[in-house]
């Protein structure tokens, strides 16, 4: 598993680094890292976890650039962070004896959904908004599960954060990708600590890919700093939308199979 050629570890390489930028900004960068690791041979448990080690990188350097740029208080997130790891790391759990095929079916069908939601819903900025959900509340809830999802199956954890925290904790768009990057860090934690255990992760690769991550995630997060929601909302929306459109792309996508076509 180990053993790829030049080629391959270049891909690796080359998608981790493209996955940091992205991810920092608008979320998906799983979406871009695990089908390279199964196109160069990983079996799917093996390279969720090896993806949970390169994505340690990304999500921690986008996380520390956020908290510098004092866009995110690490000192009053520990509750949330703890149980986006918690979660993460059940749902990890589940995923060395239960397939998420489930998920790979649905997440087409919600990255459009969460792409149409930032393209048509207006003023949508850098400005906080109504509250919909207590930030208890909000925690106690949608955190864990959003965690538990990111350890089970993992592609679009950090669109699905950034929806939570614009439509539901009133975020503005800066905001809420900075706290995203913080509790997809802390989920990342958590599903990487599972994997490691149970011992299905490639850890020269992973290591690898994660420096990789580290530097795209940086020059993701200046931009995004930068540019704010001018960068951040076109960014996410052409994300889930391109994402939608290569799981569907697949022949062997169940949607696809159902429809014969």
């Amino acid at each position: 598993m180990q053993d790829l050629s030049t080629y391959f570890l270049l891909a690796l390489v080359a998608a981790a680094f493209f996955a940091g930028f992205v991810d920092s900004i608008a979320g998906g960068g799983g979406l871009i890292t695990i089908p390279v690791l199964l196109i160069a041979g990983f079996p799917p448990v093996a390279a969720l976890g090896t993806n949970k080690l390169q994505g340690l990188f990304g999500s921690a350097s986008a996380t520390i650039a956020y908290a510098r740029g004092g866009h995110v208080d690490l000192k009053t997130q520990g509750g949330a962070a703890l149980l986006s790891a918690l979660g993460a790391a059940v749902g990890a759990l589940a995923a060395t004896y239960v397939p998420g095929e489930i998920f790979g079916i649905l997440l087409p069908f919600l990255l459009i959904a969460i792409a149409l939601y930032f393209a048509l819903k207006p003023n949508m900025d850098d400005i906080d908004r109504i509250r919909r959900l207590s930030p208890f509340l909000f925690t106690a809830t949608i955190v864990p599960v959003i965690g538990f999802y990111d350890g089970l199956f993992g592609p679009g954890t950090g669109s699905f954060f950034m929806l939570g925290f614009v439509a539901l904790a009133g975020y503005g768009m800066l905001k809420a990708t900075a706290h995203t990057k913080l509790l997809n860090f802390a989920s990342n934690v958590g599903a990487f600590a599972v994997f490691a255990f149970v011992g299905v992760i490639a850890w020269k690769i992973g290591l690898m890919m994660g420096a990789a991550q580290f530097i795209g995630a940086q020059i993701g997060s200046r931009v995004a700093m930068k540019n704010g929601a001018r960068i951040i909302k076109p960014l996410l929306v052409v994300t889930c939308a391109a994402l939608a459109v290569k799981l569907m792309a697949d022949p062997t996508h169940p949607v696809r199979m159902w429809l014969g076509f």
